[in-house]
């Protein structure tokens, strides 16, 4: 896409719908707000070029040609393997400039872990906010601030249209040198995977379904995909490398769920205020202590790796309440895809049908574990 005015134009369309169809770039309505929306997302699209273009340049360099080439097996193993969309999604690349595709904005009160919200027409009311400008970003957590709301900024580096836009040509998710440059064969494959997801299956205002729904397809597919697809050099490369990565990943989450388990317990207590606030801070204490406790083991996975360092320094009910969106129902879906007998169609069928249902009658089925089960009309339905 060129930049003239006849295709600006004509892209603004198509980058609304997106916009409003994001919940990582959704906003309050506001006319501002969605126009930095729509320029954002109509620049991302229009740096984007076809990814046989860029592999044709000679100058390319190795290491990125090298990653278009992987990014675009793992694009067509998705479609073979997973089911995923048959598409133009991640047949583009663009390099942005930047390290992040957007920065999102997240909030929760002193004493709650329930995450302030946004609404919109089209996905209803999220959890978060997104702008392409971390200086915008910043600035809407310091008026949340100032509405006595904690806060949390954070870099994503990719995101999808939900399937709400058409995926051909430059309306297409692109790749992005904030993903394919920086991460690692297995994250790359992981989080084309979860974008991808995100196109066939979507409940409206429910970030915590939605979101654990793709990071169980991303984990069960890029498993896969290491077993049946990667050579074995690279098999144990990745594993080498996942084990503790893996590792430090488990920690982390069993160090911050329990932490916001703990909170959660204390917040919805009848305790005073005064004794929520010096339970909070105890607990928040302990979770840094833990966490040194981790880097300082000899024998253990961390060995003083830093990565996590930025995130416990500034640990607040944001980040406790953001985290369990991307985790809440993992489990829940990963015991779906094998009550449908690994199938993915069914799976993606039911995960469709649970989508629909009002969200209290959506999480019991998912919960107890009745979607999809071998027997049930639901699952007869769904194949």
């Amino acid at each position: 896409m060129t930049p003239v005015m006849r295709r600006w134009a004509a892209s603004l369309a198509g980058a609304a719908l997106a916009v409003t169809a994001l919940a990582g770039i959704s906003g309050c309505g506001t006319l501002g707000y969605y126009w930095q929306s729509t320029a954002g997302h109509v620049r991302l699209l229009n740096a984007s070029e076809p990814v046989s273009e860029v592999l044709a340049r000679p100058e390319l360099s190795a290491d990125l040609r090298a990653r278009l080439l992987f990014s675009q097996s793992i694009r067509d193993y998705a479609i073979r393997r997973l089911h995923l969309p048959d598409n133009a999604s991640y047949r583009r690349y663009a390099d942005l400039g930047r390290p992040a595709a957007v920065w999102n904005v997240v909030a929760a009160p002193e004493l709650s872990l329930d995450l302030h919200t946004w609404c919109f027409l089209v996905v209803g009311c999220v959890g978060y906010r997104g702008y392409y400008d971390p200086l915008q970003a910043r600035a809407e957590a310091d008026l949340l601030k100032a509405q006595g709301l904690e806060t949390f900024v954070y870099g994503v580096p990719a995101y999808s249209t939900l399937g709400k836009v058409p995926q051909r040509g430059w309306l297409a998710d692109p790749l992005l040198n904030t993903f394919v440059t920086r991460y690692s064969e297995l994250e790359l494959a992981r989080l084309i995977i979860h974008e991808l997801s995100h196109q066939l299956a979507f409940a409206e205002g429910d970030t915590v379904f939605n979101e654990s729904y793709a990071t169980a397809v991303e984990r069960i597919g890029s498993r896969l995909w290491l077993a049946e697809e990667a050579s074995p050099e690279l098999r144990e490369r990745i594993e080498r490398a996942e084990a503790a990565a893996e590792a430090r990943r488990a920690d982390f989450r069993r160090l911050a769920m329990a932490t916001r388990e703990r909170l959660l317990a204390l917040y919805r207590s009848p305790a005073s205020e005064a004794d929520k606030r010096a339970g909070k801070a105890e607990a928040l204490a302990e979770l840094r202590t833990g966490y040194a406790a981790l880097k300082a083991e000899p024998d253990g996975p961390w060995h003083g790796f830093a990565g996590y360092d930025e995130w416990f320094a500034s640990v607040n009910n944001a980040q406790l309440g953001v985290l369990a969106a991307y985790n809440a129902q993992v489990s829940d879906f990963e015991r779906l895809y094998e009550r449908v007998g690994r199938d993915w169609p069914a799976f993606y069928a039911e995960v469709r049908r649970l989508a629909a249902l009002p969200k209290a009658q959506r999480d019991a089925e998912l919960a107890r574990g009745t979607a999809g089960a071998p027997g049930t009309p639901e699952a007869s339905l769904s194949r």
